[in-house]
């Protein structure tokens, strides 16, 4: 059986953000590091009082739980004051009109909000995905847990629904129903992508099935954790969904990358239509990472491949390469920091960089390229790119870590002219949600 893998909205996953046309979630991968970590113990500042999530009546903003329409933010891997612990949960801090308020916060825990299987809680804990599954204005999170299993047939469904609401994300969490025709083989059923595939207007969810084979379950979900739909599972090429979605090529229908495996692997493009996402497009070059955005002045996306050796390959979608470019890392994000219509590339590795096309006509370059210095000393990481302060440009939020026990969380504002502030508008530690 195949080994179970999971990204984690705040963990490494191929960005995808067009700010103004398509906010998903957890756009950003995470990076390799940044400097060592802090050796010694680093003292951690008041936290910021608790303060009541706000209640909302529904939106269509990308990641907005509270349905308020401002854009919240999921944090994995919570760092906390003792080592070798129970996995403390998922951290959700509250947007604003001014952006992201950390005293809005909420700690969903598996003791507090994750359902029971076979009468055992999971250990784990890990938000995967986000979008609206029920369609009622709220976003729902997608969270994967290690269910009880003993080894023999098929495993249970370690994906969970928890739902939000005008309170934000609260109550139980539901497991995800994949009805048995819908799976194949005894693979764990993992790596949930969103999107509206079939493009009915309901966002559907695509998990791995087994060997290249997908789950496509037809949204809208019941508050149970049914799909309104599901056939047998549809041939892929390869066997890791790689999300967010997007239309890539303006039909109407949300697409996907698919990996034919973790790491450096080759990928493709598999187009959605009226019956789903069964057609593979334009397939890419090996490589670690893959990101999607409109960089010049074309209607389709484009592609970008993290190579190995620091160079990115340039795609022009649907089919042919664009060049190369110089990048200090191969995990990659798009944005549209400055608010001009078109993306940004993010390359993170040993440093964080911002790459923009200096024309309309041009793809990304060298030209113009801005280098993002964290606050902090550590080893850092990309949570995501996305818009939380409500201006139609992209921000970009990392993370820190300063030692075992203390990380620091920024967020940079995307500027019109120099792409990304230097000084953050949003600074705490995930330590505050424990």
């Amino acid at each position: 059986m195949r080994g179970r893998r999971g990204t984690g909205a705040g963990g490494r996953r191929t960005g995808i953000a067009l700010c103004g046309v398509l906010l998903l979630a957890a756009c950003g991968p995470a990076t390799e590091d940044t400097g060592s970590a802090a050796q010694t113990p680093v003292q951690a500042a008041k936290a910021p009082a608790q303060r009541p999530v706000p209640q909302g009546d529904g939106s269509k903003v990308a990641d907005d739980f509270n349905g308020d329409g401002h854009r919240d933010l999921v944090l994995n891997d919570l760092v906390k004051d003792q080592l070798h612990t129970d996995d403390a949960g998922i951290g959700v801090v509250y947007g604003s009109p001014a952006g992201l308020v950390p005293g809005a916060r909420q700690l969903l825990s598996p003791a507090r909000q994750a359902a029971r299987t076979k009468g055992q809680l999971p250990a784990v804990f890990d938000a995967e995905a986000s979008c609206d599954l029920d369609g009622d204005g709220f976003t729902d999170l997608v969270v994967s847990t290690d269910p009880p299993y003993d080894g023999l047939g098929q495993p249970p469904v370690p994906l969970q629904l928890l739902f939000g609401s005008p309170n934000g994300l609260t109550g139980r969490a539901v497991t995800l129903v994949i009805p048995a025709k819908a799976r194949a083989g005894n693979d764990w059923p993992d790596q949930p992508v969103c999107g509206d595939f079939d493009g009915d207007g309901a966002q559907d969810l695509v998990v791995h099935a087994s060997e290249q084979q997908l789950s496509y379950l037809r949204g809208p979900f019941t508050r149970k954790g049914a799909p309104s739909k599901a056939g047998a599972p549809i041939l892929a090429p390869g066997n890791v969904p790689t999300g967010p979605a997007a239309d890539v090529n303006r039909d109407g229908y949300d697409d996907l990358v698919v990996r034919t495996a973790d790491g450096t692997a080759k990928s493709a493009v598999v187009l959605g239509g009226p019956q789903g996402p069964t057609r593979t497009g334009t397939v890419l070059p090996e490589g670690i990472d893959v990101a999607l955005g409109r960089f010049g002045k074309g209607r389709d996306l484009d592609a970008a491949v993290g190579a190995m050796g620091e160079t990115s390959l340039r795609y022009d979608l649907p089919d042919a390469t664009a060049g190369t470019l110089d990048s200090p890392g191969s995990m990659l994000a798009t944005g549209d920091f400055d608010g001009d219509g078109r993306d940004e590339l993010l390359s993170s590795g040993s440093q964080l960089r911002v790459f923009r096309a200096p024309t309309a006509a041009a793809g990304i370059s060298a030209a113009g390229m801005v280098t993002v210095a964290p606050p902090a000393k550590g080893t850092t990481r990309v949570l995501t790119v996305g818009d939380f302060d409500g201006d139609g440009r992209a921000d970009l939020a990392v993370r820190t870590y300063r030692g075992e026990t203390w990380d620091e969380v920024t967020v940079h504002p995307g500027v019109k002219g120099s792409l990304v502030a230097a000084e953050p508008s949003v600074t705490f530690s995930s330590s505050e949600f424990l």
